[in-house]
């Protein structure tokens, strides 16, 4: 492989046929397939997501996160005139979710106090622009904004999916918990309650929890041409004194803390002080993590297969190294695995 420029965008590309783009999820969900990754040798293996657990053990941390998408796509009509408007909600911005930041078509024509008419009646009113296009959303002081959202939101699937059958329970982990996403924790989509108890009482592994809503900064594409002067929007994050505890003792032992996804490996990562110790509770990250980076903290990576020129991609690179993990996507493609997030799995350690 030719050496690559690790800072420019087109090294992160590659070419993906459209019918690689996983439409539906597979049933079981732990039936999908996963690939193997050694990040050291660069040597790959094939198997079934259900037999994570032979390749797991009684000293590792497996790190969960227990976020929950919520219903964030609303239609609406603009007032006055009548004409189609949407919201796709991001981030609350007060603790009475009355106030949020978000996405809105269509944005350039909406001007600061327009209102948008929901289909139950509900008017909430468009604020100030803010960073990367970003709008500011007010609801009514008075309104129950979860409960609306549970009446007339849609959930926000990925543009990708276009001619999913799924109901949106697929589009949810297990184990979700916490209300505030705004789209799923895609790795975790492969587990079942079965595979979890399996991984609790036949391997022993030890299992954390954190939370991270996800919003723009996971899923909004990487558009400079040098990486490095991209910036990750900012995402809520928590990680409780328990699962901090668990990582320090994890650490301090020799075990290996396992990151179910990058939602989980970019907070863990956000809250590192130093190789065995752990900032913990809640804070705001824009943490971008690219070739380069130094990883304190996980020491395996469960992931899906992401976009081209995507910080996701980047952030596997930075941690199974660029040259592998581009060998890898090559492989996974010849191999028809399935992508993105109802797709296949790989596991880097």
């Amino acid at each position: 492989m030719a050496t690559a420029d690790l800072f420019d965008i087109a090294s992160y590309d590659y070419d993906l046929p459209e019918e690689l783009i996983a439409q539906n999820p597979v049933v079981p969900r732990d039936s999908s397939r996963l690939l193997l990754l050694d990040r050291h040798t660069g040597a790959m293996r094939h198997a079934l997501f259900s037999e994570i657990v032979n390749f797991l053990d009684s000293s590792d941390l497996l790190v969960l996160n227990d976020t929950k998408v919520i219903p964030a796509r609303l239609r609406g009509r603009k007032l006055p005139g009548g004409g189609k408007a949407e919201i796709l909600l991001l981030k609350p911005l007060n603790s009475g979710w009355n106030e949020w930041e978000a996405l809105v078509k269509p944005g350039r024509r909406l001007r600061d106090g327009t209102g948008i008419q929901l289909s139950d009646g509900t008017v909430v009113t468009v604020g100030e622009r803010l960073e990367e296009g970003v709008r500011r959303i007010f609801f009514p002081a008075e309104k129950e904004v979860l409960p609306l959202l549970g009446e007339i939101g849609e959930t926000p699937l990925p543009p990708y999916i276009t001619r999913s059958t799924a109901p949106a329970s697929s589009y949810q982990t297990v184990f979700a918990a916490k209300d505030g996403s705004a789209a799923a924790p895609t790795a975790s989509l492969h587990f079942t309650e079965e595979l979890l108890r399996d991984l609790r009482e036949t391997t022993g592994v030890s299992i954390g929890w954190l939370t991270l809503h996800v919003g723009l900064g996971t899923f909004r594409p990487v558009q400079s041409s040098d990486i490095r002067a991209h910036s990750i929007h900012e995402e809520y994050c928590f990680l409780p004194l328990e699962t901090k505890r668990l990582v320090e003792e994890t650490k301090r032992r020799g075990g290996r803390v396992i990151a179910a996804g990058t939602t989980v490996a970019r907070t863990l990562e956000s809250m590192a002080t130093g190789e065995e110790e752990m900032l913990w509770g809640e804070m705001n990250t824009r943490l971008f993590i690219f070739p380069g980076y130094r990883y304190r903290v996980i020491d395996g990576l469960i992931t899906n297969f992401h976009l081209p020129k995507s910080s996701l991609l980047m952030l596997v690179s930075a941690f199974a190294g660029y040259d592998a993990t581009m060998r890898a996507y090559e492989t996974a493609v010849a191999m028809k695995y399935r992508f993105f997030s109802f797709g296949d799995a790989m596991f880097i350690r």
